[in-house]
């Protein structure tokens, strides 16, 4: 393997680590954050203690993450499998606006919204074209967890939750986005299918 896909398929590892780590430690460290009554935009609010952290974690994640969606673009041979990864690298940059701006900014809901948006999107098409490549374990998988996305915020919008706040909705969108990583991974490099 080239030295620029160990880079690429370095940045698919560091992009969830650096993002979840973030996250985390802002929730630890936060006095205010409760799992089941706050939104994880809450730990960047403007003069939260934590809003470095999260924010930071964010942008940096996101950045991270482009490198990898770009090389799993490039080993895609199929259009739909090309359009899932663009909608993924629009999703990655939406990730890192949330943190440039942060809740309360008038660019912060868009931002956000189009990081769920463009995740789930993006897993379908990702799906379409790995079955239409004869990969239909891996786009079924994908296909699924963007229904398991729709089906996590259905929930919560329909009361099924356990407090009014968005963070394990949005927890599980980012957890998704990861499971994408693990998917995607045998694109990065020699292996075009």
């Amino acid at each position: 393997m080239s030295t620029t896909n160990r880079i690429v398929r370095g940045c698919g590892v560091a992009a969830p680590v650096v993002t979840l780590g973030a996250v985390l430690v802002a929730t630890i460290v936060s006095p205010t954050f409760s799992w089941t009554a706050s939104a994880l935009s809450d730990l960047g609010r403007a003069g939260a203690p934590t809003a470095p952290i999260f924010n930071g974690g964010l942008l940096a994640g996101g950045a991270l993450a482009l490198p990898f969606v770009a090389g799993v673009g490039r080993g895609a041979t199929q259009n739909w499998t090309r359009l899932g990864t663009v909608l993924f690298g629009v999703a990655a940059v939406s990730m890192g606006l949330v943190g440039v701006f942060p809740e309360s900014h008038p660019y912060h809901f868009p931002a956000a919204l189009g990081l769920y948006a463009f995740v789930t999107y993006g897993l379908f098409c990702y799906g379409t074209g790995r079955i239409l490549a004869s990969s239909v374990r891996r786009g079924l998988a994908a296909i699924w967890l963007g229904v398991g996305h729709i089906t996590s915020w259905v929930a919560w919008g329909a009361g099924l939750r356990v407090g009014p706040g968005l963070a394990i909705p949005e927890t599980i969108g980012a957890g998704i986005f990861v499971a994408w990583i693990g998917l995607a991974w045998r694109l990065v490099g020699n292996e075009r299918a």
